[in-house]
């Protein structure tokens, strides 16, 4: 459904923050995207969706096709009318709009205005916690049910791939559990792709079917979710799995010698 070919990505015509990365993601697949900070994650789902141009960046080479049409040349609001959907980082919901005004905000490419209010209804189905708060501010709202709003928002666009930058970010355990159990349905029930950012890199892969490592601009590594999770380089720098009586100065001659193989 999306195919991502040696996509390059400039800020400020000078620093070059992701470097020739490809990748694919299914239809109805779950795609994770991993990495540290600065890998270029939220930059690339930025290319992607066509925002790029609000922080002065730009596709420096590269191309992105989703379900074979182009998107390079395309502006935000066109990428979501052919049903890619972006849940940006940190929520960003607008707090001086009640819960419904904020899901509206995310139908506002529609013109099926009674499809729009039934989906409406589903959001709250989906997230029944929301459904007593139609009509608050979400800047009262707690920072689980903002990220439910947000994804809640993502979703009224219809989309066929929807994009998650770090939904788990700040949540509580429980919060996290309920959300992805939500983006699960969503895309069991509704066949709706998923490409998830995360730096929770043991949550991401259980949820998975396929997972990518990003590293300074590059993808590193990638394969089946599970099989990256056996990785040894994985499990030790994703996941803080060490074998018992390791010296550390071994590990730093590892982590060198990873670092160099990935980065090279």
């Amino acid at each position: 459904m999306l195919k991502i070919n040696n996509l390059e990505v400039v800020y400020n015509d000078v620093v070059l923050v992701v470097k020739g990365i490809s990748f694919e993601v299914p239809e109805a697949g779950i795609v994770a995207l991993l990495g540290s900070n600065g890998a270029g994650k939220t930059t690339t789902l930025k290319a992607i969706s066509k925002v790029l141009y609000a922080e002065e960046g730009e596709i420096e080479d590269g191309t992105i096709r989703f379900n074979e049409r182009l998107l390079n040349e395309l502006s935000p609001e066109q990428v979501v009318r052919l049903g890619v959907s972006q849940v940006p980082e940190g929520r960003q919901v607008f707090d001086e709009l009640t819960v419904t005004e904020n899901l509206r905000v995310g139908a506002y490419t529609r013109k099926d205005s009674a499809q729009v209010r039934k989906d409406l209804k589903r959001i709250y189905e989906y997230f029944p916690v929301l459904s007593g708060r139609t009509d608050d501010l979400t800047v009262y709202l707690s920072g689980g049910e903002q990220q439910m709003v947000a994804i809640g928002r993502g979703i009224m666009s219809r989309p066929k791939l929807l994009m998650l930058d770090e939904p788990s970010l700040g949540l509580a355990p429980l919060v996290i559990a309920e959300i992805f159990n939500i983006i699960g349905k969503v895309n069991e029930e509704e066949k709706v792709s998923i490409l998830l950012v995360e730096q929770n890199a043991n949550l991401a892969l259980n949820f998975a079917h396929y997972g990518y490592i990003m590293e300074n601009g590059k993808i590193v590594l990638d394969g089946p979710a599970q099989k990256v999770m056996e990785n040894e380089d994985i499990k030790e720098f994703y996941l803080g799995l060490t074998e018992v009586g390791k010296k550390k100065s071994y590990r730093n001659v590892k982590h060198y010698k990873r670092r160099k193989r990935w980065l090279s």
